[in-house]
């Protein structure tokens, strides 16, 4: 007798894993213990006296000053004018979107900073729908030539100078 085919075909089952054979040996006589792990001894401490440790000299204990970190906080120098809102690898140019109020102009020097970038350079190519500027506003989405890799909302400074 043939097996009727139907329009859909069964979806196979998966294999559950074979487990492994369990045996229970037979002893015969005398039961076997686990062998557990004898406990070592610990060396002792190198330097370490038996004696009471006297105190040293008792001294004011200095207040300690916190030491000033590297910040990856812009230096006042700078002001931020935009975000990177993309990259294209393969041209090296970053499109940018200026904040309100601010300009940017071909020969000003700007600074990139984000989480994996981190570089400076200055403004040599600007341009708005293929078509070269010298300045772009505030709200205008531009390409800019870069000179590193940048990504997706990294934060670009203007460099006063």
């Amino acid at each position: 007798m043939a097996k009727r085919v139907t329009g859909k075909a069964r979806a196979k089952r998966k294999k559950t894993p074979a487990k492994a054979a369990t045996r229970k040996k037979t002893r015969t006589g005398k039961k076997t213990t686990t062998a557990t792990k004898k406990a070592t001894k610990k060396a002792p401490l190198q330097g370490a006296s038996r004696k009471k440790a006297r105190p040293i000299a008792t001294t004011k204990p200095k207040p300690v000053r916190p030491t000033p970190t590297p910040s990856a906080q812009p230096v006042p120098a700078e002001q931020r004018i935009g975000v990177v809102t993309h990259y294209y690898s393969h041209l090296s140019v970053a499109t940018l979107r200026l904040e309100p109020g601010t300009t940017l102009r071909v020969g000003d020097a700007i600074h990139i900073l984000g989480h994996t970038t981190d570089f400076t350079q200055r403004v040599e190519s600007l341009e708005v729908d293929r078509k070269p500027l010298l300045e772009v506003g505030p709200n205008d989405d531009f390409g800019l030539k870069v000179v590193d890799h940048a990504r997706e909302h990294d934060v670009v400074f203007k460099v006063r100078s």
